[in-house]
């Protein structure tokens, strides 16, 4: 990927100093990378993948 169309990366603000993940979208698509190791492969998810997360994550289902 050039840096023409390299992803746009976020990071929560509540990672402070400590490692988090990143998450960037491209076209229709969603990726997701550790911070640590931005030159690994990145996790890709497609919009419903990513949606059905988000929900879940609302809805509590991921507390334990």
């Amino acid at each position: 990927m050039d840096s023409m169309n390299a992803p746009a990366w976020r990071k929560s603000s509540r990672c402070g100093t400590s490692t988090c993940v990143e998450v960037a979208k491209v076209d229709d698509n969603y990726m997701i990378r550790d911070s640590k190791n931005p030159d690994a492969a990145a996790l890709t998810f497609t919009k419903a993948e990513w949606d059905a997360f988000v929900e879940g994550v609302t809805a509590g289902e991921f507390r334990f």
